[in-house]
């Protein structure tokens, strides 16, 4: 008996899953076991950003090792279709004062023209009736970019 290996994607499809989407998970290397959990992202076309509240344990994983597996999916209801990225790389954070309001504009315009729920604004740090502008003013989150790449793992089912 065969075992059927699901396809790979090339560049241009992956990228285009990365762009469309906005919600990751990003794996830590955590004490015993792994630790994952689920991060809004930007795509620049180049790099991936994520904001981080300032507490938790994923900061601890991260301040003591920023090695980092991030994947994005993409699937439809049924499961009928389905693609996925993982990428293995490292965060970075961004401490640019300048460099780090550019990516913030970056979330705040992603959440405006993806009409995210205010309540996506708790899991920033913010009360849910908290304008997305306000973290364009305050320093209650960590601006993470994902660097040096080691390994693309990209699927889909047709």
């Amino acid at each position: 008996m065969e075992i059927l290996k699901i396809p790979k994607m090339e560049k241009e499809e992956y990228d285009q899953i990365i762009r469309e989407c906005h919600v990751s998970r990003i794996a830590f290397k955590g004490a015993d076991f792994p630790y994952i959990a689920p991060f809004l992202y930007v795509f620049d076309g180049k790099y991936l950003y994520f904001l981080s509240t300032r507490y938790g344990r994923k900061i601890e994983y991260y301040r003591s090792n920023p090695s980092v597996s991030v994947e994005i999916e993409q699937y439809s209801p049924d499961l009928s279709t389905f693609r996925f990225v993982s990428l293995q790389g490292r965060l970075e954070e961004i401490e640019d004062p300048s460099d780090s309001v550019q990516v913030r504009r970056r979330f705040v315009d992603m959440m405006r023209s993806r009409r995210l729920s205010p309540t996506v604004m708790s899991a920033l740090g913010h009360s849910p009736g908290d304008p997305p502008e306000k973290i364009l003013g305050e320093e209650r989150n960590l601006v993470w970019k994902l660097v040096g790449v080691k390994d693309i793992v990209a699927l889909k089912n047709a």
